[in-house]
């Protein structure tokens, strides 16, 4: 008898289902409902099958206890007798992806990573299956979009060895995958892509709501059954979303991104959601011929073609989880010929360089009404916080003024809008990455310089033994002060 099929749409961001179709969602999406099939499920289906913490039978009505007949109902635990959630970590092998997962794979877990079309989501995780194959056991590898001959030219030219328990699977079917897991048992499971898997008790077409949501659910039962670490390949849009519905970013334990520009080396990953660490750590890489190789001195390497007297240069430095990285600020102002001056930023928000830029005008008596201001962030990096606004606000002085401000000095602070510098967090570690780099002069705000006296002073006194000139940090309290560094 063939299965009754019923129209419902679904919204794409939050996986709500409505019998008709809504311009604005629940969730406040506009635009995001989209058509879809759904067959009535049998009876005897596994679906309506309400286990909790142990598989039960297909039931019928409810007991007299509430609980399904046939289903064993789960039984509460004190807390404080239950053994701590903190596991031991899965080395990958690769020490950037370890410091932004928070120190390694944990067992169980589900992990998405997504990224443009040739970053090098692929590359990574083969590197990692590898790895991990030669270290923990029996590996698979999923996909759904290149075939078996395609993955292993990739992996001879970016793995040294290939271990006999790295297994590949083109395959898209989640019960054939489900099989093959329950027979091979492996350490660690790749889905290359959550798009392309599709579950044949779902008549939708594969990377339609249902699909993904029913493939998410199947993949999270399978790492925490089995205890077995997932990582999911997504897809992402051309504004750089997550494609498809965001219920799977809610399902999964970590969110990494992979960015950066095709057309240069230098890789970025990060974490938008992590459930066991951090998500303020970035990895970086970079893209050669045999694969992705770490950045260990990420600040050396984002300052090494920075100009000795380039006019809206300014080097600046943040803290990015658990390790200060020095940076470069450059900034173009030019005469506006028609129309409105432009603002153009790449790893600053536009918000903030507007009112960074207001401030300017408001407290140094400059305009820029009639002027085109352009900022960059070196390196394609989007630092977090404030730490950046006394760099940015140099950097377009100086281009403003045309004076150099020199690469021999660090500058950082958050700027309120009544001109006055905040003092940023981490000011002694970051002193000590930029002497370290070299720099001789730190600009900072009057609060961190007056905290760092004792730091200064002991690093002063070994430069001196070694016969390195000191360092001199100086103190700004408002914004207006910067002109005395440029005289």
């Amino acid at each position: 008898m063939a299965k009754k099929a019923k129209t419902v749409f679904m919204c794409q961001e939050c996986g709500y289902e409505s019998p008709k179709w809504m311009g604005q969602c629940i969730c406040g999406a506009w635009n995001s409902m989209v058509e879809e099939k759904v067959v009535e499920i049998d009876e005897k289906d596994k679906r309506r099958r309400t286990s909790i913490g142990a598989k039960g039978t297909a039931g019928g009505g409810l007991g007299a206890s509430g609980i399904a007949e046939g289903v064993r109902a789960g039984r509460p635990a004190k807390l404080s007798q239950i053994d701590s959630g903190e596991k031991e970590r899965i080395d990958t092998g690769i020490g950037e992806l370890n410091r932004v997962l928070g120190g390694g794979l944990v067992p169980g877990s589900l992990t998405l990573i997504s990224g443009e079309p040739g970053i090098g989501k692929s590359t990574i995780i083969i590197q990692a299956a590898a790895n991990i194959a030669a270290t923990q056991g029996t590996v698979l590898y999923v996909s759904g979009e290149e075939s078996e001959e395609q993955i292993k030219m990739r992996a001879d030219r970016v793995c040294r060895q290939l271990p006999d328990s790295l297994f590949i699977l083109a395959e898209t079917n989640m019960e054939n995958i489900d099989a093959v897991c329950q027979q091979i048992k492996p350490a660690f499971l790749i889905i290359d892509s959550i798009q392309t898997m599709y579950s044949a008790e779902l008549d939708s077409a594969p990377g339609s709501v249902s699909q993904v949501r029913a493939c998410g659910n199947d993949l999270m039962r399978i790492g925490k059954m089995h205890n077995i670490p997932i990582f999911i390949v997504a897809h992402v849009t051309k504004n750089g979303d997550l494609a498809g519905p965001r219920i799977v970013e809610h399902m999964v334990d970590c969110v990494l991104s992979f960015t950066g520009d095709r057309s240069h080396e230098m890789r970025i990953l990060r974490a938008q959601k992590n459930r066991f660490g951090t998500t303020s750590e970035i990895g970086a890489f970079e893209m050669a011929e045999e694969g992705l190789i770490e950045i260990e001195n990420l600040s050396g390497t984002l300052l090494e073609e920075m100009g000795t007297g380039s006019e809206g240069a300014v080097a600046t430095a943040v803290y990015e989880g658990t390790r200060p990285l020095v940076l470069e600020v450059q900034a173009l102002t030019s005469p506006t010929n028609i129309g409105f001056a432009r603002r153009t930023s790449i790893g600053v928000e536009n918000s903030r360089l507007n009112m960074i830029l207001a401030v300017l005008e408001k407290k140094m008596g400059l305009k820029f009404i009639d002027q085109d201001v352009y900022v960059n962030i070196v390196g394609g990096l989007r630092p977090e916080g404030t730490y950046t606004d006394l760099a940015v606000a140099m950097a377009v002085y100086s281009s403003y003024r045309g004076k150099p401000l020199g690469s021999n000095t660090v500058v950082l602070g958050e700027i309120g809008l009544t001109g006055d510098l905040r003092a940023v967090q981490n000011g002694e570690k970051i002193l000590k990455e930029a002497v370290k780099l070299g720099f001789e002069r730190i600009v900072l705000p009057v609060k961190n310089a007056d905290r760092l006296k004792k730091v200064v002073a002991d690093v002063n006194a070994s430069r001196k033994d070694a016969g390195s000139r000191p360092v001199k940090v100086i103190g700004m309290k408002n914004i207006a002060e910067m002109r005395n560094l440029f005289e």
